[in-house]
């Protein structure tokens, strides 16, 4: 039988998980986005090798979508887009943050939480970047062959620079309606 924990987190509590945030983005400050996508790109294939809580398992799939994301050659994010989800991969790879991760049981919890947060953030960004995987699938295969790559490049511009609009609009609503 399932059980359901719901934790309402204060705009007080949400300052604190963002203010862990900067200081993981800090303390890993010599490190550059590569080594950071890497080192989560890791843990994230190690977690994967473990019997993990399901309140982790089920943010993986998505922890992989946003490292995809991140590291998509066609799908270019802007450094005020990109921060918020390489200092949430910093948290997540630092082992003694809030909750120690060997800690049985709770020690990714925190890191569920980072991760949740950063999903949120960047719900206009990931819905975008789902949508412009599909469309670059849904494309002729001789474009995914790469035979006419001009004509892909063109193609995947003006879809991804229509998706970057699209989100900039529902961000700037989220805003102005106090929701992020």
């Amino acid at each position: 039988m399932a059980y359901k924990l719901t934790i309402e987190l204060s705009e007080r509590d949400l300052k604190h998980f963002r203010r862990e945030l900067r200081r993981a983005r800090e303390a890993v400050g010599i490190a550059d986005d590569e080594e950071i996508l890497s080192a989560a790109a890791e843990l994230v294939a190690s977690l994967r090798q473990t019997e993990l809580p399901d309140f982790v398992t089920d943010r993986l799939e998505k922890l992989e979508t946003v490292l995809e994301m991140l590291g998509d050659a066609d799908w270019k994010l802007d450094e005020e887009e990109r921060n918020p989800v390489l200092s949430a991969l910093a948290y997540l790879c630092d082992p003694e943050d809030i909750i120690p991760d060997d800690i049985p049981g709770i020690g990714l919890l925190d890191d569920a939480v980072m991760i949740e947060l950063a999903f949120r953030e960047l719900r206009h960004e990931i819905a975008a970047y789902e949508d412009f995987r599909s469309y670059r699938k849904s494309l002729p295969r001789r474009f995914l062959l790469k035979r006419d790559s001009a004509t892909l490049t063109a193609k995947l511009a003006r879809r991804r620079s229509q998706l970057m609009e699209r989100l900039h609009r529902r961000r700037a609503e989220a805003r102005r309606r106090g929701r992020g």
